[in-house]
């Protein structure tokens, strides 16, 4: 198929009435997700995954994917109304946004995050169906060694690129590694781990899991904590359309923010929330005033928000060309379409095409809608957020039972995924993050699988791993973002955040 096959593809299954509608709904959701403090695209991904299992592979990927952006749209609004980010990556939008509210610009502040997601979508958007069918043509070229480094150096990427302590995301992703082994062994047909329990004899399911350590772990976080007055700044929202000043000044910002949040995407642990702070730290260093920043400089809020976006369209191409998610969220997303028989990976495109081009095709079709939707509903989301949590955290918790129970019609996946709320809560509690866990959670299968035959293809011996130049490559990679942090612990310049000591 050329390149005008595979546009018209992209349309074609987008455009479906049912997809077009699913789009809709999942950019809708999304947006609330976003709006929404503490709850994120990860817990709500997992939520409404069980509603997903009657629908053909590519609706269910058309609505999660619609869900996913659209919370990184609607992040911004929290951020610039209430100074309280609704997702990760909207943190650095608090900086400058909400300082625009308090000088009575929320409606540009707005206006700018919602045209700068836009065309930072747009220009991931194009940027996929470029470039992901030569990366897939390169992936066929990976063997089971080239494939162990990659997750390999998507794991250590992970635990390095965390927000907390590195030591405490890599106990993680070890403990998602030992989950992800409990059940029966892929190769010789014997039960591990399991104790004898019959329900764990498959292992744990992604579903019941993720609702537990992002769903059930939100509520009793927010539930825990006092509730406090919580004051959404109040403005006219007037002249959100922002003037030709403001295009000025944050063309630049949402160009460079586009490009470099779409390339960050591509790397495992990147995404949108590494993405924007670079974006801010980058626009601060160049501007002749780097003193407005901070103070509501329009370009604190178009950069961030326009890296953000852009990072969430670029982290779908290693997952969906090679079968590796760069955060949790993918990550969800994956499990998702490994639950409806696809293995994302090289051949997706050739197996699979209406499931690539059709998620191509609604990207197109959610960014528009998404831009529709953050503009006219803004006072909706300032009433949804005066809500308070006693109120609309039970309802919450109601539909992670239910969507527990329907994945298998198994009270027992009511009960894994209510322990795995509470590890969850402890987790949070103590600094612990569970992205790191679910991520290695998913690629522990595909990790082991292809480490057992390298041994095979090897005889037993684990040089193949260094003799096969691109593996030795990631190998080499994963080594020195591990030890970097304590070698710059011993030379007195630890980097923030990156400690080695709890």
């Amino acid at each position: 198929m050329d390149f005008v096959s595979h546009i018209s593809l992209a349309f074609q299954v987008a455009l479906e009435p049912v997809n077009l509608f699913l789009c809709f709904l999942g950019c809708l959701l999304g947006t609330f997700v976003g709006v929404l403090p503490g709850l994120g695209a990860a817990a709500a991904i997992s939520l409404l995954l069980p509603i997903t299992f009657k629908l053909s592979p590519e609706s269910a990927i058309i609505m999660l994917g619609g869900l996913y952006y659209g919370a990184m749209y609607g992040g911004s609004t929290t951020s610039i109304l209430l100074n309280v980010p609704g997702e990760a990556a909207s943190v650095v939008t608090c900086l400058d946004g909400y300082r625009m509210a308090l000088k009575g610009r929320a409606g540009p502040a707005l206006g700018i995050a919602a045209f700068g997601s836009f065309i930072a979508g747009t220009f991931g958007t194009i940027m996929i169906m470029l470039l992901a069918p030569p990366l897939a043509g390169v992936a066929l070229k990976f063997g089971p060694p080239e494939f162990v480094g990659l997750i390999f150096l998507g794991l250590t990427m992970v635990t390095y690129l965390s927000s907390g302590s590195m030591a405490k995301a890599l106990m993680m992703a070890i403990v998602g590694l030992l989950i992800s082994y409990i059940g029966t062994d892929i190769v010789t047909g014997r039960e591990r781990f399991t104790l004898g329990i019959d329900t764990i004899t498959g292992g744990f399911d992604i579903v019941p899991m993720a609702m537990g350590l992002f769903g059930i772990s939100e509520v009793l976080l927010n539930l825990s904590l006092s509730e406090a007055d919580r004051e959404v700044f109040q403005t006219k929202l007037r002249d959100l359309l922002p003037s030709k000043q403001d295009w000025k000044d944050s063309s630049g910002p949402i160009a460079r923010g586009s490009i470099l949040g779409f390339f960050l995407g591509l790397i495992p642990g990147g995404g949108g929330l590494i993405a924007s702070f670079v974006s801010y730290a980058m626009e601060k260093r160049i501007a002749k005033h780097p003193e407005t920043f901070g103070t509501g400089d329009i370009r604190g809020v178009a950069g961030p928000e326009s890296a953000n976006n852009a990072g969430a369209m670029g982290a779908f191409i290693p997952m969906l060309t090679m079968g590796i998610p760069c955060n949790v969220v993918l990550a969800i997303l994956m499990g998702a379409l490994m639950i409806h028989g696809v293995t994302p990976g090289p051949r997706t495109l050739v197996e699979h095409p209406r499931i690539f081009w059709g998620v191509v095709g609604s990207m197109y079709v959610g960014n528009l809608m998404l831009l529709l939707l953050n503009l006219p509903l803004i006072g909706l989301w300032v009433r949804l957020l005066k809500v308070p949590y006693f109120i609309l955290f039970p309802f919450i918790f109601l539909f992670c039972l239910i969507g527990a129970y329907t994945v298998g019609n198994n009270v027992n996946d009511v009960y894994i995924m209510i322990l795995f709320g509470i590890l969850g809560y402890v987790m949070k509690k103590y600094g612990y993050e569970p992205a790191p866990l679910v991520l290695a959670f998913i690629l522990g299968p595909m990790f082991e699988n292809a480490f057992r035959q390298s041994l095979i293809i090897s005889d037993g011996s684990t040089l193949i791993f260094l003799s096969r130049p691109i593996a030795a490559t990631f190998l080499l990679i994963s080594f020195i973002f591990l030890v970097s942090p304590l070698a710059l612990r011993v030379l007195g310049k630890q980097r923030p955040g990156l400690t080695l000591k709890d």
